[in-house]
């Protein structure tokens, strides 16, 4: 495991609620991360890490590799792979990304 991808293992099994986004969750610098954090904010998650991938250009590759997803929001709950922003908001309006998140 490149150094890379050992700190986004660190990252993501660190943190319950880890998105790896373009932005803040403050500021969000693109539409899919903005919806992303919203989504979370809307299942009352008050736990959320982000990870501002234009600060690090590693990283905002590494992620792609590390879960072989090729976009940019990524969400991992309890250290697994959820998916991006259209995966999240399909699970919110099903309520499995509720289940999930109470679960983890």
């Amino acid at each position: 495991m490149s150094d890379v991808q050992q700190r986004i293992d660190e990252m993501v099994k660190g943190h319950r609620v880890m998105l790896f986004m373009k932005g803040s969750a403050q500021f969000p610098m693109c539409g899919f991360s903005g919806r992303a954090v919203q989504i979370l904010k809307a299942c009352g998650v008050n736990d959320l890490h982000t990870f501002n991938v234009l600060e690090d250009p590693d990283v905002r590759q590494g992620i792609k590799d590390y879960a072989q997803w090729p976009t940019i929001p990524q969400l991992y709950v309890g250290g697994e792979f959820v998916g991006g922003s259209d995966i999240m908001m399909e699970m919110y309006e099903s309520g499995e990304l509720q289940q999930l998140l109470a679960k983890a």
